[in-house]
């Protein structure tokens, strides 16, 4: 088998040889662009065509979704980290799409489609010059297909409008692109036409690439200046970092520095990503590429800082990004507390590739030590969760999710809510949710259904427009709260799969909120603890107490579940004490001899309740937790 691999490698270098080496490429040739699009529409399978075409992958190499490199990407088919990959490809003499011919690099980068990871969009807009919009043919327009358009023109790109999945019998190629030319001011004759699965139009598609990205602008004699838009943590190598070159270049064995920490360190190796690392001498203007220091430090590294050169480096920083505010809070905590440590380091280390994920230290008189985490929304936390239990060997338990409320007291003080514990005991005079502004896309037929499961989350209506005679587009302001649990569930359920669903944060609004406990023999335990609106404390209340009843294993005492808001309890469910038969021995005499014996273990088990504690298993707090609200769900890529 080993005589066919070193064939296969041969071929493939040979195929590449005349590409333009990274440092030495003219930046009038080297074209830098993004895959956006709603999730589902073929981004990565759009990206492994052109993997394909341009001869840096060969077919025994190939495999679905090329550039999805975690499992957990490739077990539930969507992306999450987006890549850069360097690609040649030349147009030839007399080509009917006008390109000048000629060899030319490409720096494509795949995006993740959903809106939990929107953020790993908008730094990956900020390396490119233009945007491929992917559209599904058959589904049209989508929610996240207009937040990554209206992202890539606040950056300033080049949109190119290309209609996907051409081939499958329910395409509607007619009507989808009228409606993709009006929403980005062209002509419907002007949208590519492609199906990635197979191969139909790719060619036409990197042509029209060339033709109509603007090339990058920057001076090559200028001091070195490179915008960190990505990281990652090698155990080997130390940390990994993703740069577009602006000016200047950045070459093996020079000394640089990040400008936002001042740190000094030696290039160790740099290069371009084709797809696989390839080392390089430098990197020069417009080109994409990596930097190994050995760094070992992960925050000298951070996501927007500016690389220099640490002599006659650049003065003026380049604008790096705007920090994400998080839209949910979790506690994470270990189930064995010696896994404490590790815990810290691998949140350091997966906030480097992950910039979006906030995290502070935490203590749970239930659960121990832990950290308060900041998430863009569920499906990013259920992610992290994930990945954490499978890069760093950890097992965690995860509290319920919450928002940040705003608590304002009758004397005056305002306390930051971000973990019910947190919840001031004083009286309250109001609290304020944070609110988001939702898209929601869906056929005209489930407007009543939306606006009904809308109402039902507390929602407001803004407005609502016609994209088609069949096609919906509605804007809600919904509270945060509602957002993060069952609603996009519901709103799938209920649409049959066919509406979309997009927001963003949009300021805070007062509500009837309370805090509700759950006590264990009159003692609250604060991980099951949640802040929810009155109307819905009743049912959340109901709810835990029967799952504990269920989760909790009998003691020698009985024990009382409440759920309570303040000192009122709305509800309780009661676990039955074990019961030893003390009358086994007593086969008959009198009936005060048994009397006896069971008034004195009643009064054996009334001093048990009053000096024992209850023992709550670690997988009751998994079970009740992890459980407590449905998780959102996504679709196959």
């Amino acid at each position: 088998m080993a005589r066919p691999r070193r064939r296969t490698s041969r071929k493939q270098s040979v195929s590449l040889k005349n590409a333009p080496q990274p440092g030495s490429t003219d930046p009038s040739i080297i074209r830098n662009f993004c895959i956006i699009a709603h999730i589902d529409h073929g981004k990565s399978t759009l990206a492994d065509r052109m993997l394909q075409l341009t001869g840096v992958v060969d077919e025994r190499a190939s495999r679905a979704q090329y550039l999805d490199r975690m499992d957990i990407e490739r077990e539930r088919g969507i992306t999450i980290k987006s890549q850069a990959v360097r690609m040649p490809w030349t147009v030839p003499a007399g080509n009917a799409e006008d390109a000048e011919p000629g060899t030319y690099v490409l720096n494509m980068i795949d995006t993740p489609g959903h809106v939990d990871f929107t953020y790993e969009v908008s730094r990956s807009l900020e390396a490119c010059e233009a945007a491929v919009l992917l559209v599904d043919a058959a589904q049209g327009i989508e929610a996240q297909t207009l937040a990554n358009l209206y992202l890539a023109m606040g950056a300033d790109l080049h949109i190119i409008p290309v209609l996907n999945k051409i081939d499958l019998p329910s395409a509607n190629v007619e009507k989808y692109a009228a409606e993709l030319a009006g929403l980005v001011g062209c002509e419907p004759e002007d949208v590519l036409l492609t199906s990635a699965k197979t191969g139909v139009g790719v060619e036409t598609l990197l042509n029209e690439i060339v033709k109509q990205t603007p090339a990058p602008v920057g001076d090559a004699d200028a001091p070195a200046r490179a915008l960190i838009f990505d990281s990652v943590y090698d155990t080997y190598r130390g940390v990994v970092t993703y740069v577009r070159v602006v000016d200047g270049k950045l070459s093996h064995r020079d000394r640089i520095k990040m400008m936002s920490t001042n740190a000094v360190h030696e290039m160790l190796e740099v290069g371009v990503i084709s797809p696989e690392p390839v080392k390089a001498g430098e990197i020069g203007v417009g080109e994409v590429g990596y930097l190994i220091t050995g760094v070992k430090d992960v925050r000298q590294s951070r996501v927007g800082d500016t690389v220099t050169s640490q002599h006659h480096g650049a003065t003026e920083s380049l604008g790096g990004y705007k920090h994400p505010n998080p839209m949910v809070y979790a506690g994470l905590y270990p189930i064995d507390g010696d896994d404490y440590p590790t815990l810290r380091d691998a949140l350091e280390k997966l906030q480097l590739n992950d910039a979006a994920l906030t995290y502070e230290p935490e203590t749970s008189g239930a659960l121990g030590f832990g950290f308060r985490c900041g998430f863009l929304g569920l499906l990013h936390m259920e992610i992290t969760r994930d990945r954490l239990e499978r890069e760093f060997n950890l097992d965690l338990i995860s509290t319920a999710p919450n928002v940040v409320y705003e608590v304002a007291l009758d004397d005056g003080t305002e306390v930051e809510v971000t973990n019910p514990s947190e919840y001031p005991d004083g009286k309250v005079a109001e609290v304020r949710e944070p609110v988001v502004k939702a898209t929601i896309l869906a056929p005209s037929d489930y407007i009543g259904t939306i606006m009904e499961l809308c109402q039902l989350k507390r929602g407001n209506l803004q407005g609502m427009d016609y994209l088609s005679e069949d096609r919906v587009e509605m804007r809600y302001t919904l509270p945060m709260g509602e957002i993060v649990f069952d609603f996009f569930d519901q709103l799938k359920s209920r649409t049959k799969g066919y509406a979309s669903l997009d927001y963003e944060r949009s300021g805070e609004q007062a509500a009837d909120l309370v805090k509700v406990d759950i006590l264990l023999q009159g003692e609250p335990v604060d991980a099951f603890s949640a802040i929810i609106h009155r109307d819905a404390a009743y049912s959340y209340g109901v709810m835990m107490a029967g799952k504990l009843k269920d989760l909790i294993p009998r003691q020698q005492f009985e024990v009382p579940i409440q759920a309570a808001i303040g000192a009122r309890v709305i509800a309780r469910e009661t676990i039955r004490a074990i019961r030893k038969d003390v009358l086994a021995k007593c086969y008959g005499g009198d009936i005060s001899r048994k009397r006896k014996l069971l008034e004195k273990q009643k009064a054996g088990k009334k001093r048990m309740k009053n000096i024992g504690s209850v023992e709550v298993p670690p997988e009751a707090f998994v079970a009740a937790l992890a459980t407590t609200q449905p998780t959102e769900k996504t679709g196959k890529k």
